[in-house]
């Protein structure tokens, strides 16, 4: 997958915003204005910080060692970087969407309650 690719992915999910809040570089995607992806347009190989139940985190960078690692400059318990051109599309989406969920399960219900009624 790549980097326009998952872009695009992210922004057609329910209540997704993107932003450049940190540099020109690095792209970020908010649900109801909380963070569940970064993506750095401008390294190379192509990755993306992924929001990440701690456990699941651990399993998946010993599982894909080198191409899912700590999150870079994020939580290291709560964060992945994925490597790009090293994984299958299906598992990026798969992990995209836990992300998404992971914020949105942590949204007040007010905010719940407005994206659902997007």
């Amino acid at each position: 997958m790549n980097v326009e690719e998952l872009r695009n992915f992210c922004i057609g999910k329910k209540g997704v915003t993107e932003e450049f809040p940190f540099d020109e570089d690095t792209l970020v995607f908010k649900v109801m204005g909380k963070m569940f992806a970064l993506l750095p347009l401008k390294r190379i190989p192509s990755q993306c910080n992924l929001k990440c139940n701690p456990e699941r985190a651990i399993e998946l960078r010993e599982e894909y060692d080198g191409d899912i690692t700590p999150g870079y400059h994020m939580s290291k318990k709560h964060w992945n970087t994925l490597f790009l051109e090293n994984l299958p599309p299906n598992l990026i989406i798969e992990l995209v969407n836990h992300s998404y969920d992971l914020v949105v399960s942590g949204l007040t219900k007010k905010l719940k309650e407005q994206l659902h009624s997007l």
